[in-house]
């Protein structure tokens, strides 16, 4: 359980993946253990998804290791579903930022969970979302 000293923020898909998988980027590695540790990740089951199928194409997991990961995540951390409303709020996301239908999934499920940062390295570092969610590349 967070303690007072965490921030619920939401985490993407390749800040997990540094978290995971040991690669030549040591230091994105470290940084995305700590703000994992640090802070009350809040995930979608889009991201578990896109961390499962990484995970098993490029560090070989086995499917039973994905079964372990999936149950993690939904012990460890609040899960956002891709419902009928988030999926909409994608839509009206993509239409007013010009984002991709992946990242218009993942700002609108950050933006139904209420977190005010949105950890990302693969969209705009320092842009805001509806005046609520702002986006933060932790590697910079």
């Amino acid at each position: 359980m967070p303690d007072n000293q965490t921030s619920a923020c939401f985490i993407d898909t390749n800040i997990w993946l540094y978290a995971f998988i040991e690669t030549s980027e040591t230091t994105k590695s470290a940084r995305a253990r700590t703000l994992i540790q640090e802070n009350d990740p809040i995930v979608s089951t889009q991201v578990i998804n896109e961390v499962c199928v990484n995970l098993l194409r490029r560090a070989n997991f086995t499917e039973e290791q994905i079964t372990q990961l999936v149950e993690s995540f939904y012990e460890k951390y609040r899960v956002i579903e891709l419902t009928k409303s988030v999926l909409l709020l994608a839509s009206q996301v993509r239409q007013q930022y010009s984002l991709s239908f992946w990242d218009s999934t993942i700002v609108a499920a950050a933006l139904s969970a209420g977190v005010p940062v949105l950890y990302s390295e693969d969209m705009q570092h320092g842009l805001t979302i509806e005046e609520q969610l702002q986006i933060c590349n932790p590697f910079l």
